[in-house]
C-alpha cells in the first residue's frame, strides 16, 4: 500500500514538473514575448556596437594626434595641438606661376558666388 502510494505521489510530482516546464517554454514562445526578447537582443547589441564604434574613434583621434606630431616634428612646423579641436588651416605656399601677379583675380568675373542673392 505504502509502495503503491509512493509511486502515485511521484508520478503526480513528475506531471506537476512536467506541465510547470512546457508551460513556461510556450510563454516564452508567443509572439509577444519573442518580440520583447528580439527587441532587448537589438539594444543589447546596438550599445555594444555604439561603444566598440566610440572607442575606434577615440582611438583613430589619439592616432591623428599622434602623427601630425610626428610630421610637424619632421617638417619642422612646431604648433600647439589641442586634441578637442582640429588643427589650425594654413594657406598653400605654392604660387601659380601662370598668371600674372598684377591681376586682381576678383574683379575677373561679374558672377556671384552667393546663392542666396537669387532667392
Amino acid at each position: 500500500m505504502f509502495r503503491r502510494t509512493f509511486w502515485f505521489g511521484t508520478g503526480v510530482a513528475a506531471g506537476v514538473w512536467a506541465t510547470t516546464k512546457v508551460n513556461r517554454k510556450l510563454k516564452q514562445l508567443t509572439p509577444e514575448h519573442l518580440a520583447v526578447a528580439a527587441a532587448n537582443k537589438a539594444l543589447e547589441a546596438g550599445h555594444r556596437l555604439k561603444d566598440s564604434a566610440v572607442g575606434f574613434a577615440l582611438d583613430v583621434r589619439a592616432g591623428m594626434v599622434q602623427r601630425e606630431a610626428e610630421l610637424g616634428d619632421a617638417l619642422g612646423i612646431s604648433a600647439p595641438v589641442d586634441p578637442e579641436l582640429p588643427g589650425a588651416r594654413h594657406p598653400i605656399a605654392i604660387e601659380n606661376r601662370n598668371t600674372p601677379k598684377s591681376v586682381d583675380r576678383t574683379d575677373r568675373t561679374t558672377y556671384s558666388y552667393n546663392r542666396n542673392e537669387d532667392h
